[in-house]
């Protein structure tokens, strides 16, 4: 009965070595970095529904990134660079989920009161594009701190070219919308679910 009881016992502490042999560094990193992830996405739920706030400390951000370079004057490349990636956020932010042109029935919106109503989708919903722009200022805040990212331009000529491509990029999306019949923002539309005033009181 002791043999047994002896067997069993050194089963068990070879399992347990095994097991804090197994939890190696890698796996301590691994579990960290998970749970961060999960506290960081926790975070960022909780601000899904403040658009106001969210888009005031994204221009908090702008802002100081922009008095970094001021003072620094320089990383204008950095800045070229931030420009390029918010446009093209930009036109997947204003532009729909399916493209009209690649569906098969045209994929214009419902002209008609028969037609059937179809919601705009952004390719880019509105919280991933504000979070992707609040990314790209940090991480370019962050790269204005070393120098090998400074590369010296003339930047009077970067900045006339994007001026360029944002005034083509959006005339060719203006365009976009204006043959499908979309309109990406709900400025002046009906909003329902909200009571009429009574109009018991009006005498």
């Amino acid at each position: 009965m002791e043999s047994k009881t002896t067997a069993v016992s050194t089963a068990d502490n070879l399992q347990s070595s095994e097991d804090v042999s197994s939890s190696s560094p890698a796996d301590a990193v691994a579990r960290l970095t998970h749970a961060l992830s999960q506290r960081q996405q926790h975070l960022l739920d909780k601000t899904v529904p403040h658009v106001l706030y969210r888009w005031i400390s994204c221009l908090v951000v702008v802002l100081i990134y922009a008095v970094r370079v001021y003072f620094v004057q320089g990383f204008y490349i950095i800045t070229y660079a931030i420009g390029i990636y918010i446009l093209n956020l930009l036109i997947a932010f204003l532009s729909p989920q399916e493209d009209p042109e690649a569906s098969l029935g045209g994929g214009s919106l419902p002209t008609r009161g028969s037609d059937e109503f179809r919601p705009f989708v952004r390719r880019l919903p509105e919280f991933k594009f504000w979070l992707s722009i609040t990314r790209a200022f940090v991480i370019g805040f962050l790269m204005t701190f070393f120098d090998v990212f400074d590369v010296p331009v003339f930047w009077p000529i970067l900045l006339f070219y994007w001026v360029m491509l944002f005034f083509l990029t959006m005339r060719k999306q203006i365009q976009h919308m204006i043959r499908y019949r979309y309109v990406p923002f709900s400025f002046g539309k009906q909003r329902y679910g909200k009571k009429a005033p009574s109009m018991e009181n009006s005498d």
